[in-house]
């Protein structure tokens, strides 16, 4: 029988460390490679035998993931809040860090994180590029209008944004620096721009074939948009990999971090391990969704009436969630809950 070998990789972004251990913990081999696609092919090359991968989660894990896994016998991505808590220690370096990598594999430790495939991991790095677009967009508006209120120009900010009404504020604005109307069309171009952009790029995520049928079904809930879907879809991956709805909460950083010890439990604030894109849409989402929806906007009169906006806003945030991940995995359109339930 084949023996397998465990590969720690510590990845960077110019090079990568390695330690290539056997199932006694014996090292067979460490040493650095660049991060390349031609050198890690020569290193493939010249592996001893079948081998199991692992490295932790960085924004340089995606290609070189996707470039070994084809060669692995199973590639696993570490959970890199996780696997500090497990590997903390007084020495640390490349070569230690990939060492360990290695032990955590060959034990069956490793605290491993969801890889999404690289079909979803594309159209999520549309999503992420297209709300960095609107946020730049928002800042461009703010900027026109703090442009206009430093010259002491008199506008309707319901209209501003509006082509015609900007090009017929230029024309009449008095006692206006040539130079902050050089500014101010700038300002004015560049708005245009990014919205053409995000524009483009939602076209694109919306024409996909392999996401488009679950934004429909996640839309068949009132209150949930079409970016708060394509959110939802591109940022959780596959639904069946939590087994309740309190794990989705977690994830979406919902929740406050436990702490318990010696038969006293202690609450605190909101965790900070959670998908910061998701709790972002999700939060702004619940501020809307009851104006929509009948038994999202009684379940927050009901919060109301216990606690402050913020706890309201959370509670319509959680059950956002329940409804999102009950049509995701059943894949049918959403059917409301009877008011008995919420009220």
């Amino acid at each position: 029988m084949e023996s397998i070998y465990y590969i720690g990789l510590d990845v960077h972004k110019k090079t990568i460390a390695y330690c290539i251990k056997d199932v006694t913990g014996g090292v067979v081999c460490q040493g650095m490679v660049k991060a390349d696609r031609r050198a890690l092919q020569q290193w493939l090359a010249d592996l001893p035998g079948s081998w199991v991968g692992a490295m932790e989660a960085t924004m340089f894990t995606g290609w070189i993931y996707d470039f070994l896994k084809p060669y692995a016998v199973e590639l696993k991505v570490a959970h890199p809040a996780m696997l500090k808590a497990i590997t903390a220690a007084k020495k640390k370096s490349d070569r230690a860090d990939a060492e360990k990598l290695a032990d955590l594999l060959r034990v069956n430790l490793l605290p491993e994180c969801t890889m999404m495939s690289e079909e979803l991991r594309e159209l999520r790095r549309i999503l992420r590029y297209r709300n960095m677009i609107v946020r730049t967009a928002s800042k461009m508006k703010n900027k026109i209008s703090g442009l206009l209120m430093e010259v002491g120009a008199v506008y309707d900010k319901r209209k501003l944004h509006g082509k015609r009404y900007f090009g017929q504020l230029l024309e009449r604005v008095e006692d206006v620096p040539d130079s902050v109307k050089d500014l101010l069309k700038l300002s004015r171009s560049n708005l245009e721009l990014f919205v053409a952009i995000q524009k483009k790029l939602l076209k694109v995520l919306r024409e996909d074939s392999l996401i488009s049928r679950r934004v429909e079904l996640l839309q068949s809930i009132s209150g949930v948009g079409e970016i708060t879907a394509l959110t939802w879809v591109l940022e959780i991956g596959d639904p069946g990999r939590f087994s309740n709805s309190g794990q989705a909460i977690s994830y979406c950083g919902l929740c406050s971090a436990q702490r318990e010890s010696a038969g006293k439990e202690h609450r605190g604030p909101i965790s900070k391990q959670r998908n910061k894109y998701l709790q972002s849409m999700l939060i702004e989402a619940a501020n809307i969704a009851p104006q929509w929806n009948p038994q999202l906007a009684m379940l927050k009169e009901k919060e109301l009436t216990r606690g402050n906006h913020n706890r309201a806003t959370l509670a319509v945030a959680r059950k956002l969630v329940k409804y999102m991940l009950a049509v995701d995995r059943r894949g049918e359109p959403f059917i409301a809950e009877k008011e008995s339930l919420v009220a």
